[in-house]
């Protein structure tokens, strides 16, 4: 049967291991007139001035920033943004940091999964098999949209690059019973970081 092709970026689903989950996110900050928008679900890395993100636009030192596939310095998957509301003057958070906003009043706070041990469910663009676990992966980036609650459309690439060398380290296959058909593509999978900023290979 076919997999249903709806990519939702990456979904925090556990902890790796025994270790009880409560899918808790830190605080970090977005520059102020940082014009990508970052989704729901999307991955983002520690900004050093140099590195740029999946648009091009290079990073500013000490702020969350969208990651491409080559990214290293990965924090975590952004879960949300909070800051005001230049319009209204009143707190908003919001799924997603629209890229489009100069806040006049207080910081842009950004929310992540940072823990390098968090699984995160994805969708595949291709085909990945049982033999591709343990295997690293890297994500192919499609921005999302505010017409699906501010969610990314990230998804793993169809093709795992073997031991080191992906952004991911594959897991296991998604008990999702509508997307777990391996024969076809966009299955979902179980994933971990395999680079981080806080447990990097260093692949």
């Amino acid at each position: 049967m076919a997999n249903i092709d709806a990519p939702f970026g990456l979904r925090a689903v556990g902890m790796l291991g025994s270790a009880p989950s409560n899918e808790g996110t830190s605080q970090y900050k977005i520059s102020n007139g940082y014009t990508t928008a970052i989704y729901a679900g999307d991955v983002v890395f520690a900004g050093n001035g140099a590195q740029t993100d999946n648009s091009g636009t290079t990073s500013v030192a000490g702020y969350l920033a969208t990651s491409k596939s080559n990214s290293v310095l990965n924090v975590g998957v952004f879960n949300g943004a909070l800051y005001q509301d230049p319009t209204t003057n009143k707190p908003t958070f919001q799924n997603y940091w629209p890229g489009d906003i100069t806040v006049t009043t207080g910081d842009i706070d950004g929310f992540v999964y940072d823990s390098p041990d968090v699984l995160f469910e994805c969708q595949t663009t291709g085909q990945l098999t049982q033999a591709n676990v343990f295997e690293s992966v890297d994500i192919v980036y499609t921005a999302g949209t505010a017409v699906t609650n501010g969610r990314s459309k990230v998804q793993l690439a169809g093709t795992a690059v073997g031991d080191t060398g992906g952004m991911f380290r594959i897991i296991r296959l998604s008990e999702d019973p509508a997307n777990s058909d391996t024969s076809v593509d966009g299955a979902n999978w179980i994933v971990r970081f395999n680079e981080h900023q806080y447990y990097n290979t260093g692949s």
